[in-house]
């Protein structure tokens, strides 16, 4: 199933008639011509005519007349016209469709907007018409024809000069052959794509920027901009605003141009050196002024950090890091640098100490200095008793475990999926730190599995496994979709598995028609996780492709019916983003 067919054609036309220009604007345009031609958009005469022009600006005037005879002639045909062109194959040559196909999908096109209308003639009798014969420049009014011909005397000695181009400013419009600044496409309004250091990319939540959250997605983790800067190797700036950029611009820039919202942001006032005057009172008191300067410039380099040790107080997890590796310390398993496997990573529950040996290539390494919070050492949460380090003779279960308890350290205390544990036992990984509900997991975990004593895996370790020992061969878009379900049951279960896991809300799972008044009206065909997992488990699938159609047709539905609330929009783009992430990864998809 397309997902434009739940698209109305009113809204694809209006979507057509705005982005015409680009698209004759296009690179090489002679493959749109070709699809247009294939699929009878546009007669063979006109095909004709337009693909033996030879110059850009000819082939630029001729496939937007192509485009207006479309519209015009055959508008019904406009809905086909985005099918053929959202293609994988077309996407994949034409970048400037794979943006328009996602401005479209995350629903930060607005349909209700309509364009002024159409006006064939300008009023009044005289304008409007050409003027044959010589141009004349207007010339100043009350000015007579000499003292507009006869040159002045400084105009005769003064040689002309050049005037120097001024770089385009963040928040103007940009001009003629200026792209428009990547913070300003509609693809981005939710996660922007961003950079500090060497890092690969992550994607900034705008949203949770505002908040004051943890704002930065680096592989599915959130972690704070501080966090974020000492992964990219720039702590000892203590700057973030400055080292994490975008496009190269730092996001101090956006914050002040207003293009990002960020609490708590204040600029600095240039510190002035007053003159000294020979008033010895006169001079205190200006000595006094300045030191007040000087506290109120710290006070407000130092607010986020105080914000941040304040909130600190409540939290019971930490995102930490440690060189390249990141973890999250959490309060309840902390006893001291060797007791308690309190920090988890991808791959296993590690104390501090293993944390930093790992983490760090220097022999004489210590966890308190090393260990990363906030791009701060973790000894400030010591220091603040928010982390209290036990007793050295303290007899606890984290300090003198027993066998059992050296056991359940190596696993998660809550389910991976749902987060709780108070509803029923937990089965655990034995490959990995993941604990789950037998209910919670995909495949369900059934009790004959649990009672012969062997090893139980996750579905995130059995693909693990499977993928480092079977075909590396990549697939391509269309041909991973055309798969039997029953060939790729275990990337699939993954894949749902990812999204319970990243809704933490519980967004997405339930109906939504039980829990929003109103939303049968707006959509007709609703789709939720579990009916999506109960079709899964039931075989009502036949292709992989109809499987990712529903997953798919869950974030469309919520861009459709959230156009006016950025909020609930966002947390479909940014789950809508880490499906299609997933995908390729599971699938192995040549991008």
């Amino acid at each position: 199933m397309d997902p434009l067919d739940f698209m109305e054609l009113p809204e694809l036309q209006q979507f057509f008639v705005r982005n015409k220009t680009e698209l004759s604007c296009l690179e090489r345009p002679q493959t749109l011509l070709h699809l247009l031609k294939d699929h009878n958009l546009i007669p063979e005469d006109m095909y004709k005519k337009v693909i033996r022009m030879r110059t850009k600006q000819n082939l630029e005037n001729g496939l937007y007349e192509a485009l207006d005879w479309l519209e015009r002639e055959h508008p019904q045909h406009i809905k086909l016209f985005w099918s053929c062109v959202f293609k994988d194959s077309m996407l994949s040559l034409y970048p400037t469709l794979k943006l328009m196909r996602n401005s479209l999908m995350d629903g930060s096109i607005h349909f209700h907007e309509k364009l002024p209308e159409k006006v064939e003639k300008t009023s009044g009798d005289g304008e409007g018409r050409k003027k044959r014969g010589k141009t004349v420049k207007s010339q100043p009014k009350g000015a007579s024809d000499q003292e507009v011909q006869q040159p002045g005397p400084s105009a005769l000695a003064t040689p002309t000069k050049r005037t120097r181009l001024q770089k385009p400013s963040f928040g103007s419009t940009p001009k003629k052959g200026e792209k428009a600044p990547i913070w300003t496409w509609p693809l981005y309004m939710a996660l922007l794509p961003v950079k500090c250091g060497n890092v690969y990319e992550a994607m900034l939540d705008r949203r949770k920027l505002a908040q004051g959250e943890k704002c930065l997605l680096v592989d599915g983790l959130y972690l704070s901009p501080p966090e974020f800067e000492a992964l990219g190797g720039k702590k000892h700036c203590k700057n973030w605003k400055s080292s994490i950029r975008c496009s190269g611009t730092p996001l101090q820039r956006l914050i002040k141009d207003g293009h990002l919202k960020c609490p708590g942001f204040k600029q600095r006032r240039p510190k002035v050196k007053k003159m000294q005057l020979t008033s010895s009172q006169d001079s205190s008191s200006d000595t006094e002024e300045d030191a007040e300067e000087e506290a109120e410039d710290e006070g407000v380099a130092e607010e986020e950090e105080g914000s941040s040790r304040d909130s600190s107080d409540d939290r019971t997890v930490f995102t930490v890091t440690c060189g390249a590796l990141t973890g999250t310390l959490h309060k309840a398993r902390f006893a001291s640098g060797t007791c308690g496997k309190s920090i988890r990573t991808e791959t296993r529950w590690m104390s501090p100490a293993e944390f930093v040996k790992k983490g760090s290539a220097q022999p004489d390494s210590l966890w308190k200095k090393d260990i990363l919070w906030e791009g701060r050492p973790l000894d400030v949460l010591l220091e603040t008793k928010v982390l209290e380090l036990h007793w050295f003779q303290c007899r606890c279960r984290l300090c003198r475990p027993d066998h059992q308890a050296l056991e359940d350290e190596k696993n998660d205390d809550v389910c991976f999926i749902c987060k709780k544990v108070e509803e029923g036992e937990l089965v655990v990984c034995e490959s990995c730190p993941r604990s789950f509900h037998q209910r919670c997991h995909l495949p369900p975990v059934e009790d004959a599995m649990l009672g012969d004593g062997s090893q139980w895996l996750c579905t995130f370790c059995i693909l693990k496994i499977t993928h480092e020992y079977s075909d590396p061969s990549v697939l391509t878009h269309e041909t991973a979709l055309l798969c039997p379900i029953w060939d790729k049951m275990l990337e699939c279960q993954h894949l749902a598995l990812s999204l319970y896991t990243a809704d933490e809300d519980r967004i997405f799972a339930t109906d939504p028609c039980l829990q929003v008044s109103g939303y049968r009206k707006v959509i007709q065909t609703p789709m939720w996780l579990d009916k999506v997992v109960e079709k899964l488990q039931t075989r009502g699938y036949n292709t992989v492709g109809e499987f990712v159609l529903d997953i798919r047709l869950i974030f469309t539905n919520c861009a459709k019916f959230n156009r006016d609330n950025a909020e609930f929009r966002a947390n479909g783009v940014i789950l809508s983003y880490l499906f299609e992430k997933n995908l390729v990864n599971v699938f192995r998809i040549q991008q």
